[in-house]
């Protein structure tokens, strides 16, 4: 079968298998989980998953990507939101050019795949500051990822930006969109450890902050053992025998989520 990076043409493509078994009640929703599988419009499903990071391309390669991830038989693109690149300066933004978000996402939806929506803001990514904007370090008593107020201030303004967007051009699932999952915040959990109770705090505050947001699809966190009901904690990701295995898992008490990421150099050792 070859190489699937040579297969799919994408530099940087993530290979993501989720494979989702719980043991909860359903999400209400068009976008949900049972005791067996993730649910979309009533359906079980299993889902390959190849993450695209729009703005480490142009628009004009954009389709060709796209189809390419399609031919190479992904279900979903998952991408970060990238928010220094969204607002340079504070209150300017920028949805133009290698970030124009509704662009992306609605030639995804055109090639009949869905979105998995990392929000972040914090992405990590490989990218300048994680994402922040420079100019928010700057903001008078702020305090990175914690219990802070001009820090939650900003990411709250930051995520409803993003969500009313997403909102107003109907690319949720339920509303007939192709966006079918959305994370907030991004391997928090260690932070959370280190600093204690104000970790723990944000964390909570951050998953009420986004399911109030009401996107009619789940959320999840990344590596999150603390993250509240209904968001789904997903462990990014543990390492054995040259694969990366990333495990969706509500520990022992919830649901388990399997999610296997397969990296370049092991493709052609599992076929």
């Amino acid at each position: 079968m070859g190489s699937i990076w040579k297969m799919l043409g994408i530099s940087g493509l993530v290979f993501t298998v989720l494979f989702f078994s719980l043991v909860c009640s359903s999400v209400r929703a068009d976008v949900s989980y049972d005791d067996k599988a993730f649910v979309i419009n009533g359906k079980r499903r299993i889902l390959v998953s190849g993450s695209i990071h729009y703005p480490r391309s142009t628009p004009e390669m954009w389709p060709d990507l796209i189809q390419k991830a399609k031919d190479g038989g992904l279900d979903v693109i998952q991408t970060y939101v990238f928010w220094n690149g969204h607002e340079p300066s504070p209150g300017k933004y920028n949805f133009e050019g290698r970030f124009d978000l509704v662009k992306f996402i609605k030639l995804v939806h055109q090639a009949g795949l869905y979105v998995h929506l990392r929000i972040g803001p914090y992405v990590c990514a490989e990218w300048n500051f994680g994402g922040f904007p420079v100019w928010l370090k700057y903001v008078p008593g702020i305090e990175f990822r914690t219990d802070n107020q001009p820090f939650k201030v900003a990411m709250r303004r930051f995520v409803g930006k993003i969500v009313d967007m997403m909102k107003s051009e109907s690319l949720f699932e339920p509303q007939g969109g192709p966006i079918i999952m959305s994370q907030i915040e991004n391997e928090y959990g260690p932070v959370e450890w280190e600093i204690g109770a104000a970790g723990k705090a944000y964390t909570a505050w951050a998953a009420k902050m986004a399911v109030g947001l009401d996107t009619g699809v789940p959320w999840i966190m990344c590596k999150q053992d603390t993250a509240p009901d209904p968001i789904v904690n997903i462990l990014n990701k543990a390492h054995g025998c040259g694969l990366h295995c990333c495990f969706l898992y509500r520990m022992a008490r919830r649901r388990h989520w399997w999610l296997f990421e397969v990296a370049d150099d092991v493709v052609t050792r599992i076929q």
